[in-house]
């Protein structure tokens, strides 16, 4: 079973927008690939993507900023936890480094035999830099002002998820998602996915005595992780296979534009999607050497376009 060529993207609920931006786009050196505005609901919130230039699948973190309506979530156990983004082996100083010249707090760790640069969002969400070398992680990094090729960001290395049950997600992981236990570092379990492909990793974090998080779209929390099925076929045949296996939490696919998605519900409470890009993708709407460059609106939003451009022309993109 492959139904997977590792990650498509991770999505935050953050809290204001532009200290979001200046965080992913100005300290990290990522480059805005989309902006357009929350698919689900009646509210109308910005949805930020961050990628590579070219905002191919496994490099991208998008965002909800939820600041303008004070709506705020609670981070605990059984929830997604930390975002891990994949450096170049040897540039974790640099990242320390750097990160502390912008304001932020950063330290090296170690787990899974990996050197890694513990940071936080503005909103307060764990991010870890994880060392990678070219053999395990052949992606270009992603060059910026101050980021040269030896320190760049290569895309999503993985995800930890805190979990009040260690032994809840096994089933999960390796009989519905294909994947393979890699051992254990302290409360630290990790899987990968089976695949050839980037940013294949889930660590599970055991940690019973934490408070249970929260699951919506709020503020200060990680929302989903999603996977790259590649095509719709798979996408189905993954879906099919979930849910013969029990796990009937899966949802109906829902069209996002620029790519289609089915979510479904892990025992450990992270939410997971399935995803693949289709047509031209993020070129749907803009040139594929001008992304990010103009909000797009789903139809139904259309009336209240002009109070969210008004609401971006005060940013300092």
């Amino acid at each position: 079973m492959a139904f997977f060529d590792g990650y498509h993207h991770l999505t935050l609920s953050v809290d204001g927008a532009q200290e979001d931006n200046d965080f992913y786009t100005k300290t990290l050196g990522m480059k805005t690939v989309k902006k357009t505005v929350l698919f689900d609901g009646t509210m109308p919130v910005y949805h930020l993507y961050y990628g590579n230039e070219t905002g191919d699948p496994s490099t991208i973190i998008t965002t909800f900023p939820y600041r303008k309506l004070g709506i705020y979530g609670k981070r605990g156990t059984n929830q997604s936890k930390i975002i891990q983004l994949s450096i170049p082996k040897g540039s974790a100083d640099f990242w320390v480094n750097r990160l502390g010249d912008e304001g932020f707090k950063a330290a090296k760790i170690d787990r899974f035999a990996r050197t890694r640069v513990a940071v936080e969002h503005p909103c307060g969400i764990p991010h870890e830099l994880v060392e990678t070398t070219a053999a395990n992680d052949d992606r270009r990094p992603i060059v910026s002002a101050g980021v040269g090729a030896d320190q760049g960001i290569k895309g999503i290395y993985g995800v930890a998820i805190s979990v009040f049950d260690k032994t809840s997600m096994d089933d999960f992981l390796t009989v519905g998602f294909g994947m393979t236990g890699q051992g254990e570092d302290g409360n630290a379990l990790k899987f990968n996915l089976p695949t050839s492909g980037p940013g294949s990793v889930v660590e599970i974090l055991h940690e019973p005595n934490l408070p249970q998080g929260t699951w919506t779209l709020s503020g200060g929390t990680i929302h989903h992780m999603a996977f790259n099925t590649r095509t719709e076929e798979n996408q189905m045949a993954l879906k099919a296979h979930l849910e013969g296996l029990g796990f009937t939490d899966v949802s109906d696919q829902k069209d996002r534009n620029y790519f289609k998605s089915c979510y479904v519900r892990s025992p450990g409470g992270a939410l997971f999607e399935l995803a693949f890009s289709y047509g031209k993708g993020w070129a749907k709407d803009e040139s594929p050497d001008a992304l990010g460059q103009i909000l797009q609106f789903p139809e139904w939003f259309e009336d209240r376009r002009e109070e969210m451009e008004a609401g971006l022309e005060s940013f300092k993109w």
